[in-house]
């Protein structure tokens, strides 16, 4: 018998902690996807002849990333908007661990997308479709808590969904979701003071490891991806945004400004509010985070009126020289 190769002891051994599942409705095929909390897998849907993808907690006996799990499935259920990966099903594992089945998702993070988003309109775009699926949460009573370029996805056509809901919270009182303020312990307490998010995205008050913590904490969190869309690199810590990115257009370095405000009251008090200002930029109009002077506005209106303006101008020029070839 001839002795296995280096790749088929590496396939065995990858296999051998593929999640076992109770029914044969599920096939696994290979892993897609690994964090912190738990690891992907791509699956097939025997029933429905279809590819999913299939998400287990990282830990065996772990209340902690059991609790997570079971919040994204509850939370992802509750989310039905094209921009936040639907869920199919949620059960247990022959180990006993929670698991649940949501949609394949192809496509690339936000961050590996960078590189293929040259123009500052397509960008800006990709950010605007960002929001809406955040917005959408904040009007169901969710705040997402760690909104970063990998946890955002790009498809081949231009879909932009929002992933990893993960340590997402309700406003308000719902047991069937969330029963504690915050996640578990394993011991099943709540550790005060524990940050949630990621640096460099998260919002100060997050970072202080406030109680407090409410949909203007997205906010920043998009505040900072925008400049990362805008510069291609964050800018640094304690900095002053607008002059960490001098080169971008005056009107977004102020959005990207007042997004990222250390004071949650002198942020946009809402996605959409964020969204629209974005929106007015690139139909050519003011924002509300900038004011313009004089010589913007004319500007920006000879920019965004171009076409009707040189037709007036050819009008009038064309009226003059027949007035000045008849002698009227």
């Amino acid at each position: 018998m001839s002795p296995l190769s280096d790749a088929a002891v590496t396939r065995l051994r990858a296999v051998a902690t593929w999640p076992e599942l109770a029914s044969d409705r599920y096939a696994v095929v290979e892993e897609i996807g690994r964090g912190g909390m738990g690891t992907v897998y791509l699956a097939v849907d025997r029933d429905l002849g279809r590819e999913v993808a299939l998400k287990v907690p990282n830990g065996i006996g772990s209340a902690t990333l059991e609790r997570r799990l079971q919040v994204e499935a509850r939370v992802l259920a509750r989310l039905e908007h094209p921009g936040i990966v639907p869920i199919h099903d949620a059960g247990r594992l022959t180990d006993g661990r929670v698991f649940y089945v949501m949609k394949r998702v192809r496509g690339r993070t936000l961050r590996e997308h960078l590189q293929d988003l040259p123009d500052l309109t397509e960008r800006l775009r990709v950010f605007e479709r960002m929001c809406e699926p955040v917005a959408f949460a904040h009007a169901q009573g969710f705040i997402h808590r760690d909104l970063k370029p990998d946890n955002v996805m790009v498809g081949s056509f231009g879909e932009v969904m929002v992933m990893d809901w993960g340590v997402a919270k309700l406003l308000g009182s719902d047991p069937e979701i969330v029963p504690d303020e915050e996640h578990p312990a394993d011991d099943g307490t709540t550790r005060p003071g524990t940050v949630i998010g990621t640096r460099g995205f998260m919002a100060p008050e997050q970072a202080r490891g406030a109680g407090e913590i409410d949909h203007r904490a997205d906010v920043y969190s998009l505040g900072a991806m925008l400049s990362l869309l805008l510069t291609g690199q964050m800018p640094a810590p304690d900095s002053d945004t607008a002059a960490a990115i001098w080169h971008v257009p005056r009107p977004l370095r102020a959005i990207c400004a007042r997004a990222m405000a250390a004071d949650p009251t002198a942020r946009y008090q809402s996605v959409s509010a964020l969204a629209d200002d974005i929106a007015r930029y690139r139909g050519g109009h003011a924002v509300s985070a900038y004011r313009e002077t004089i010589l913007e506005r004319s500007a920006r209106l000879a920019k965004t009126y171009r076409t009707a303006i040189l037709l007036v101008l050819a009008y009038i020029l064309m009226r003059a020289v027949v007035a000045w070839t008849t002698g009227r």
